[in-house]
């Protein structure tokens, strides 16, 4: 859903790569070729891809909590069931992504320890918090929204696993969009208190959905080599005025108003023009500070240690049953 992981400082030791090899890698990418996992690759895009998809997956199982907090409270058994698909649905995105990772030459478990030790992090748009039904609406419509105008590019991604894991997300992510926005159509549509509600929502959501495509690209730290290797096709500032072109129509559409006093349709480029982000609180809340960092991490810790009987039966069953095929193959 997110590619903030590559504005991130790389931590690794540097690598002297082979000349030869990586200008033969780099004629690869530039010519639009696939890399696969037992091909060659610096070491650099290895690592970088790590901690993309590993974000990635990472936010699609945090990215759950928001949304299950409205389980119990959804407004009738239809919604209940919608929602309900729709977290199936991210889970199912998180263990695509954990077994692209896999094909990089890292375990599962090394990701979500390094999760779960807070060496690595996840969108910063989850640790805002769901306050009513409406966030719902928010969430599908404008999350998942900005997700997919990050995504698409992402189904071109040289990696291999990587891209091809992404044309199934983006289809889902597609839906998600299309219902929240939905949601919000129904409210706005409705008695004065639903369509304040919608109202509220949006006023929360807008600015952390801007801040999801990362920093401005003057301060992007990786986002050149990235787009140089195909991980990246577009710049974050491209993504952002992407959504933001295509989002404000759909706003006004719905008879909301955008928070921001001066946004406006510029005739002469064609795309519309905000005021300035706040990137004191992108920071604040990427480096822990947010309003719901600690509640979603403690609450994945407590899913991580309550899982862990379940973990082992797999592993005690894969065991015996690895045995018994092997007994059954030397008779």
């Amino acid at each position: 859903m997110y590619a903030q992981a590559l504005d991130q400082k790389d931590k690794g030791p540097a690598v002297i790569e082979d000349p030869e090899r990586l200008a033969r890698f780099e004629a690869r990418c530039a010519a639009d070729e696939k890399i696969e996992p037992k091909d060659w690759m610096p070491e650099a895009y290895r690592r970088t891809l790590i901690r993309q998809v590993s974000q990635h997956a990472h936010s699609e199982v945090i990215g759950m909590q928001p949304e299950g907090n409205w389980v119990t409270r959804a407004p009738s058994l239809k919604r209940k069931a919608v929602l309900l698909s729709k977290i199936q649905d991210e889970a199912g995105h998180g263990l695509y992504l954990y077994s692209a990772c896999e094909t990089l030459g890292v375990s599962r478990e090394e990701v979500v320890e390094a999760l779960l030790a807070g060496k690595a992090k996840y969108s910063s748009i989850f640790n805002y918090p769901t306050l009513n039904w409406a966030d719902m609406g928010a969430i599908g419509w404008l999350v998942d929204g900005a997700a997919i105008m990050n995504q698409i590019p992402l189904c071109r991604c040289s990696y291999g696993p990587y891209a091809r894991a992404m044309i199934r997300i983006c289809k889902e992510e597609s839906f998600h969009q299309r219902q929240g926005y939905e949601i919000m159509l129904t409210l706005a549509r409705g008695t004065p208190a639903q369509k304040a509600m919608a109202q509220d929502a949006l006023n929360r959501w807008w600015w952390p959905c801007l801040m999801m495509f990362g920093p401005p690209d003057a301060v992007s730290e990786h986002s050149s080599e990235s787009m140089r290797w195909k991980i990246k096709r577009f710049s974050n500032d491209d993504l952002r005025q992407k959504f933001i072109d295509a989002t404000v129509p759909q706003g006004l559409f719905l008879g909301l108003t955008f928070p921001d006093p001066e946004l406006k349709f510029n005739e002469a480029t064609e795309h519309w023009e905000t005021g300035p982000i706040d990137w004191s609180e992108f920071k604040r809340v990427l480096a822990g500070e947010g309003p719901c960092n600690r509640q979603r991490m403690r609450v994945r810790r407590q899913t991580e240690a309550d899982g862990a009987w379940v973990r082992e039966a797999a592993r005690v069953h894969a065991k015996k049953r690895a045995a018994r095929q092997a007994l059954q193959a030397a008779e």
